[in-house]
């Protein structure tokens, strides 16, 4: 496998650290200058044409302090013999490679191998309850026949539960880092790293000297999103970090799940929101996913708590009239084509959902039961 030469690699970190410039932005000028070298010789007023690229973000391109920062970084992953793939590599993990501000720079370690597998990103609040840690350890289990790869933040919480019991079960597992594979946070979980990266490892697309940062946290969420088909949400409250990723995977048109709780718990507001405004699908059991995601060839065999006489309001009439003429659809279509607000007919479908008589289908499509 062809991978980058040192000067392609000394102009991809020079390009990674260039102010205003993140990794959507970067594709784009390499795929307009056809190679990494020559988005630093090209002509400012050639690379202006380009649409989205404007004066200030040009500006950096010809600091030659990036340079001397990339030749340390350079160095630094020479010495450590640190393992990488570019975006464009074969190695790049395939689901990665689909995601417009995914890495152009991946750094690992381990032993990763995510050719042809399951990936599943189970995330959630640092500040769990013995109810989402039960839970969370019973749904791995309960997945472990299937041998999916499972990922996380390897933080506090759920994330570093969800890695444990991945270990438990011998499943493959990927802890996603916000610093450089030279460092490892929080301090209490370096027990975990030798186990992990003997079935599995660390990825991360920062760099050796870059230090602990809250919007670090918040841009890793993005490669644990984008690594899987599906990110599930066990715990969170009202407002956290893995509400995040599961905003990311649905701008990535990836599956989300969450777990419901009591409405008067703080650590369930978040996964009652996302399931209320449509963001996730309600996950009560491992089969949920399963179905879900087609991971069984044969259609699902759960009985369907469908009631006899079901009364429908007005509203809920007029989406299973549609559905029933045009079988299953999108969530816009069907609150184009019955004339109500996006937000209306996502409560609505709630609700007859909870009916049992519609069901949620992958790809967000909705059916009647």
């Amino acid at each position: 496998m062809l991978k980058l030469t040192e000067n392609q690699l000394l102009h991809v970190l020079a390009l990674q650290i260039v102010p205003k410039i993140g990794d959507a932005t970067a594709k784009k000028l390499i795929a307009h200058c056809g190679s990494i070298e020559a988005i630093f010789s090209e002509k400012k007023s050639a690379l202006l044409k380009i649409e989205g690229i404007g004066e200030v973000m040009l500006k950096g391109l010809s600091d030659k302090g990036i340079f001397a920062s990339a030749e340390k970084e350079l160095r630094y992953i020479q010495d450590h013999n640190v393992s990488y793939s570019y975006f464009t590599d074969s190695d790049y993990p395939e689901r990665l490679k689909h995601c417009l501000d995914g890495p152009i720079l991946l750094f690992q370690s381990g032993n990763i191998d995510l050719k042809h597998k399951k990936i599943i990103s189970i995330v959630g609040t640092r500040k769990v309850t013995t109810y989402g840690m039960a839970f969370c350890e019973e749904l791995v289990e309960a997945l472990s026949p299937l041998d999916p790869v499972i990922v996380s933040g390897f933080a506090y919480g759920v994330d570093i539960i969800a890695q444990k019991a991945a270990l438990k079960y011998n499943l493959q597992t990927v802890g996603c880092l916000a610093h450089g594979l030279n460092q490892i946070y929080p301090k209490p979980h370096k027990r975990y790293v030798a186990d992990i990266e003997k079935n599995g490892g660390f990825f991360t697309d920062f760099w050796s000297n870059d230090s602990f940062d809250r919007n670090n946290f918040l841009k890793r969420n993005r490669i644990i999103a984008g690594l899987s088909e599906a990110t599930i949400v066990i715990e969170s409250a009202e407002k956290g970090g893995s509400l995040v990723t599961a905003e990311i995977a649905n701008s990535y048109n990836r599956e989300v799940f969450a777990v419901p709780g009591r409405a008067s718990d703080s650590q369930s507001v978040g996964c009652n929101n996302l399931i209320k405004q449509q963001k996730a699908h309600l996950l009560t059991d491992a089969a949920d996913i399963i179905y879900m995601l087609g991971w069984e060839m044969e259609t699902d065999k759960r009985p369907v708590q469908k009631q006899l006489f079901v009364e429908l309001d007005t509203t809920e009439k007029v989406i299973y009239s549609f559905l029933k003429e045009n079988g299953k659809e999108l969530l816009d279509i069907i609150a184009l084509k019955c004339d109500m607000p996006i937000h209306k007919a996502a409560t609505i479908l709630l609700n007859m959902e909870l009916k049992g008589v519609i069901r949620p289908l992958p790809g967000k499509l909705f059916e009647i039961v």
